[in-house]
């Protein structure tokens, strides 16, 4: 369209120099301009056909010339809007890729071709009629103007859709400005973030630790970098803040576990210590689960301790695994291998945690058996007051308890009474009888929390 407006406006250029050829006249000293006007070509002082002043044709030709600069005024608008647009519509099909957003582009394409055939017209009216001839007729004027009047109209209609078709791109055009004012901003945070981890991690290896795992994280993140690098103009706008946010995100974890990497090098440290000083602790401990068993096996039923036995031989074989593990876990350290440190301290915790419970089960046993040998009413009173307690709530507003409630609550007096029932006899199994109780409240304790539940946490 550029193109066709420059043809356009060759006919305005040339009117536009004979008004500054006469403005010259005008401002002339009077001597100079008699001479002047002596040699000025007939047509323009008087002696030839052209009139310049008065008559019908002259003032066709005026009213014709005054339409084919309105036409080029709202062909050069149009132009301009048109120009305009175009930059709206790049803007929102650089970011939006939607049904909606190829919905505008295409409306935009219609647009332009109903633009270039009103421009045709108009070009068409300018280069029918030389509005600048000597012998320019009256009734040609006067078609002239009525061509370039429909010419403009078209014109102004035209520009009236495009108008209206701008002020419906409101919202996709916001969001996409908004999208390309977050770029630039987005691409600097991920600058930064690699920089911050770069010289996170320079600082750690001038302390003497490695970090190579962090140092590979980082090193992938380069490719990465060249993409924001190449711009939205080849990758997208909505890829490249996507990307951006992930260097953001992945550039901070490298640095912020660069920051922690000394803590995390003392905190090993100090569980290596930790964990061989209770593994030792342990074997001292396991040494004494044989005298336990010994007593339980002296005073007790075998059902009471059968499943204590391995305690002491599993006891020695965890500790010695664990320890072999801390050997591992230290070696990983001195070596800078972090992860790996980590994961073997964990499994030597884990060996600990069970052979300390297994330990610990031995003489927690011992006393327990003793105490209701000695006094097993006090189980059965705490087992039975458990029972009657829940029995009053599940009666609690009712003439009779519900079904639910009640069958186990039943069924749990009478497992109660067959416990009481089997410490009768010469050797009586205490430990099925302490484990039969608890398994009784526990059955207690889940019917209360279901009628609890059920009338909306009252009591």
């Amino acid at each position: 369209m550029r193109a066709t407006h420059t043809r356009a406006y060759a006919g305005a250029k040339a009117h536009a120099s004979v008004a500054r050829d006469v403005l010259a006249l005008v401002l002339w000293p009077v001597p100079l301009l008699v001479v002047a006007a002596a040699a000025l070509p007939a047509s323009l002082s008087g002696g030839g056909t052209r009139r310049w002043f008065g008559g019908r044709a002259e003032s066709q030709r005026a009213e014709a010339q005054a339409a084919k600069d309105d036409a080029a005024a709202a062909f050069y608008e149009l132009d301009t809007a048109q120009r305009d647009l175009r930059i709206s519509i790049e803007t929102i099909t650089a970011v939006d890729s939607s049904p909606g957003a190829r919905r505008v582009v295409e409306e935009f394409a219609a647009l332009g071709r109903r633009i270039d055939e009103v421009s045709h017209g108009y070009i068409t009216a300018v280069d029918a009629h030389d509005l600048d001839r000597d012998d320019l007729d009256a009734s040609v004027a006067a078609r002239a103007r009525g061509e370039l009047t429909r010419a403009k109209d078209e014109l102004v209609r035209v520009k009236g859709e495009l108008d209206r078709f701008a002020q419906g791109l409101g919202p996709l055009l916001d969001t996409a400005e908004t999208q390309l004012a977050r770029l630039a901003p987005a691409v600097e945070r991920a600058r930064q973030a690699l920089l911050a981890a770069s010289n996170a991690l320079d600082s750690v290896r001038g302390s003497g630790l490695r970090a190579d795992d962090l140092a590979a994280r980082l090193a992938s993140l380069a490719p990465e970098l060249t993409k924001l690098n190449e711009g939205a103009g080849r990758h997208g706008v909505t890829e490249t803040l996507q990307r951006a946010d992930r260097v953001v995100r992945d550039a901070e974890a490298v640095r912020g576990e660069a920051e922690r990497l000394p803590e995390r090098a003392a905190e090993i440290d100090k569980r290596l210590v930790s964990l061989r000083t209770r593994a030792q602790a342990l074997t001292t401990r396991a040494s004494g689960v044989e005298p336990v068993l010994s007593e339980l096996r002296r005073r007790y039923s075998a059902a009471c301790w059968q499943d204590l036995q391995p305690v002491p031989a599993l006891a020695v074989e965890h500790v010695r695994l664990a320890e072999e593990k801390l050997t591992e876990a230290a070696k990983a350290r001195t070596e800078q291998r972090w992860p790996d440190a980590t994961a073997l301290l964990g499994t030597v915790r884990a060996l600990l945690n069970s052979t300390d419970e297994a330990v610990s089960a031995a003489g927690d046993r011992l006393r327990r058996l003793d105490a209701v040998a000695k006094d097993p009413k006090h189980e059965i009173e705490r087992t039975r007051f458990a029972i009657r307690d829940a029995q009053r709530l599940a009666m609690q507003g009712r003439s009779t308890p519900d079904p639910r409630h009640a069958r186990p609550l039943d069924e749990s007096v009478a497992r109660l009474d067959r416990a009481v029932a089997g410490l009768e006899g010469r050797h009586p199994d205490y430990w099925h009888f302490l484990t039969e109780t608890e398994a009784v409240r526990g059955a207690v304790t889940h019917v209360v929390e279901q009628i609890r539940e059920e009338r909306g946490g009252g009591a």
